[in-house]
């Protein structure tokens, strides 16, 4: 399987090297837009000094670990974002007659290389915080590094899965879905305790966006001491299981288009 994704992924880094030109462009533009935010930040903290009680570089460090996670997941499960135009043109008949898992053949068909653009704005964004907010390293902090990044790749993969689950009830996208995306790649900028207890219960237990970047924080920058918050970002990964039984329960509801 991995053999093959990598088959497909350097199909699709080949066709988008045709016009280098156009894609650096892109994603130079792509990497301006995370920048942006990061200025806001910036001139909003030469106000400030503080949310709540978080200083500038400790907000950088949460914001570079959500806008990875967000980039990761954009970058490989963006097949999602268009399905549905694959089912608009007939083509999730065709993904149905091949002997390789739907979900596979719709995460291979697409790879949106212009989010390397946020990536390394993410990555700048990360190191600077890391520099500045004097974490100091132990074997769990790094533990907890590597898992907060893939626990929010995991959660923005199956929310894209879950928008694209929508197409087959819809026939279209549904823009609100991108409250959970795009809204919470902006608003997981800052520590999701700042905007109030409601908020940090509900982005613990429904959409699980603090399991990997609220809690593991706390413990990262030394401000808890609880080994669970090292986990919780895997715990996170569970978001995958309602959002592939919708995907399931549309499958199963799927009437071919007869093209």
């Amino acid at each position: 399987m991995l053999k093959l994704y990598g088959k497909y992924f350097s199909i699709h880094l080949k066709s988008t090297m045709q016009y280098k030109a156009s894609f650096f462009i892109t994603l130079i533009g792509n990497f301006l837009t995370s920048f942006s935010v990061f200025l806001g930040m910036a001139f909003m903290f030469q106000r400030f000094h503080r949310v709540k009680d978080f200083e500038f570089s400790e907000v950088v460090l949460c914001y570079g670990i959500m806008l990875l996670g967000f980039q990761i997941g954009q970058m490989f499960a963006s097949g999602f974002k268009v399905f549905d135009r694959m089912i608009a043109n007939g083509e999730f008949d065709r993904i149905l007659t091949r002997p390789r898992n739907e979900i596979f053949q719709v995460l291979a068909s697409r790879v949106d290389f212009v989010r390397l653009g946020g990536l390394l704005q993410g990555l700048v964004m990360f190191v600077y915080g890391i520099a500045q907010a004097g974490v100091e390293w132990t074997p769990l902090r790094i533990l907890t590094v590597i898992f907060m990044l893939i626990g929010g790749s995991v959660v923005f993969s199956a929310i894209f899965l879950l928008d694209g689950a929508f197409a087959f009830f819809t026939l279209e996208g549904l823009e609100f879905m991108n409250v959970f995306s795009y809204g919470a790649s902006e608003h997981g900028k800052y520590p999701l305790s700042i905007y109030g207890k409601e908020m940090l219960t509900f982005c613990t237990f429904v959409v699980p966006y603090a399991l990997f970047q609220y809690y593991p924080l706390l413990f990262l920058l030394g401000r808890s001491d609880r080994l669970l918050y090292v986990f919780l970002p895997l715990i996170s990964c569970w978001f995958v299981i309602p959002c592939w039984l919708v995907w399931r329960l549309g499958v199963r509801r799927y009437k071919s288009t007869g093209s």
